[in-house]
């Protein structure tokens, strides 16, 4: 993209800045992990530097996980700009005695808008210490439940929460209002 997702601004708000929001109503603990410390200091929150450096998502997770205070953490990538508060709610309303809770859109998992619990940090670093990048490589490994987006559909009909923006042309279809996913 050329340059950093989380301060794309969307409607004028930055990416980061609506994330911020939403969690700041529904959770009492927001961390968030990066590279770039000094970029996020004026947001309300705990910023961790990867603990493995090169690890990609993967590293970024367990650095999140390791450092969180609570037995489980709702995850989303920073390039994200429509999470939807009742589709957070009901994916935790499916906790239960899992370790992962992870939705299923059409396109597919969705690890990078899951919960993890403190459980799979053991199981992040067997990845991370076998090269692997991908965050669904620990579902195996841990206690998974996989959430259909049939169970939550009627709760984001256009499936906005898993937009994201990653090239030049998903955002102008972002800020042109073209939000086909």
């Amino acid at each position: 993209m050329g340059e950093n997702k989380a301060f794309i601004q969307i409607d004028g708000i930055p990416i980061i800045k609506r994330i911020h929001a939403l969690f700041g109503g529904l959770f009492d603990e927001i961390l968030i992990v990066t590279n770039q410390k000094g970029l996020y200091k004026a947001l309300d929150a705990k910023i961790y530097k990867d603990i493995f450096t090169g690890a990609g998502v993967a590293g970024g997770l367990y650095t999140g996980l390791f450092f969180s205070s609570r037995p489980y953490s709702f995850c989303v990538a920073a390039d994200m700009p429509f999470l939807n508060k009742a589709v957070i709610e009901y994916l935790i309303s499916c906790m239960d005695d899992y370790d992962v809770i992870v939705p299923r859109t059409n396109d597919g998992l969705q690890p990078l808008h899951a919960i993890y619990s403190k459980n799979c940090v053991d199981a992040l670093k067997r990845v991370i210490d076998e090269k692997k990048r991908r965050i669904i490589d620990i579902f195996p490994l841990v206690r998974t439940k996989v959430v259909d987006e049939v169970e939550f559909l009627s709760l984001d009909p256009n499936r906005k929460s898993f937009i994201n923006v990653n090239t030049p042309e998903e955002l102008d279809r972002v800020r042109q209002g073209r939000l086909g996913v």
